[in-house]
């Protein structure tokens, strides 16, 4: 599928205040724990791949809906503020989506999810948006707002010939078909195992065979990306050491940075190394689309990072 590097990214999905506590560690099931602090993010993983390509200077629009309340608004306005187009963003009655998120001290998170004016981003509002869609050079989606859209969203897509890049998060099941119609297709580990069948295992080949659409990117975190294309390439991308603060977003920031790199010209392992270096710079800073770098940032990362090697596997 070729790329229209001139379109913009389009972002359908879910737009969410988080309610962020930080906690020395998550709790036990049954378990009450002191917190440390409480923070308020405008988050959702729509819109943080949303913002996470718009701060790397690339034209996003985003297609989505937030409630007429508190919440929306500020959603509305720090999309705006960070250069995400939301003219094809609706506003409806009741309330916007929201995620309550608990980070420990070692960057882990547990989130809980609640839908809000994402559960009425359905086909039919989608398939109203065919303009937008036709015109995009990629468009992202996720998993938080209904699977019946997203599978309307990659019907529309394969029909104008527009690629679509695919975060199946959070993990829930999925028509069959639908990942093959997808040009990427980019799970984490603890995703990847709740959608492979007969291979359980986490070997990176093995997993990347059962979920395989036109490409896979197997986000590894510390243990960097694994890229399969159904063309039997196979390639490993190191990740970046660093110190984790927060890993709320990093998948986010990735998919958004991947996105930016195929769309302005890199190569597949230029992209994946500009992606981890967007998403490495993101957990060292607290909050979502907060932690989300800007392009100057990840080539002065880049710039004084040593590469590691991509190999063919």
């Amino acid at each position: 599928m070729m790329l229209n590097a001139r379109g913009p990214i389009v972002v359908v999905g879910s737009i969410n205040t988080d309610l962020v506590v930080t906690a020395v560690r998550l709790p036990g099931r049954g378990e009450t724990i002191t917190g440390g602090s409480f923070r308020t993010y405008q988050g959702g993983k729509g819109a943080n791949q949303a913002v996470a390509a718009a701060r790397l200077g690339y034209p996003v629009k985003m297609i989505g809906k937030v409630g007429r309340d508190d919440f929306g608004r500020e959603s509305l306005a720090g999309l705006r503020g960070n250069g995400v187009e939301v003219a094809d963003v609706e506003i409806q009655e009741g309330e916007s989506g929201v995620a309550v998120i608990t980070v420990g001290a070692q960057g882990e998170n547990s989130i809980v999810v609640v839908p809000g004016a994402n559960a009425a981003v359905t086909p039919e509002f989608v398939a109203s948006k065919r303009g937008v869609l036709r015109n995009a050079g990629m468009v992202l989606a996720q998993l938080e707002i209904p699977v019946e859209t997203i599978v309307r969203l990659a019907e529309i897509c394969e029909e104008e010939g527009v690629p679509l890049m695919l975060d199946p998060a959070p993990a829930r099941e999925l028509p069959k078909g639908l990942l093959r119609r997808c040009a990427w297709v980019t799970p984490n580990e603890t995703e990847a195992m709740s959608y492979i069948r007969e291979t359980q295992t986490m070997e990176p080949r093995a997993v990347a065979e059962e979920l395989l659409s036109q490409g896979v990117v197997l986000k590894r975190g510390e243990k960097g990306t694994y890229i399969a294309l159904r063309d039997g390439s196979r390639y490993a991308v190191p990740a970046f050491a660093v110190s984790a603060v927060d890993s709320v977003a990093a998948g986010d920031t990735f998919n958004g940075a991947f996105a930016v790199g195929l769309l302005s010209g890199r190569d597949l392992i230029e992209s994946a190394r500009y992606a981890s270096a967007a998403a490495a710079i993101s957990v060292t800073r607290a909050g979502a689309q907060a932690s989300m770098p800007r392009a100057s940032e990840v080539d002065e990362f880049l710039a004084n990072v040593r590469p590691g090697d991509s190999s063919l596997r």
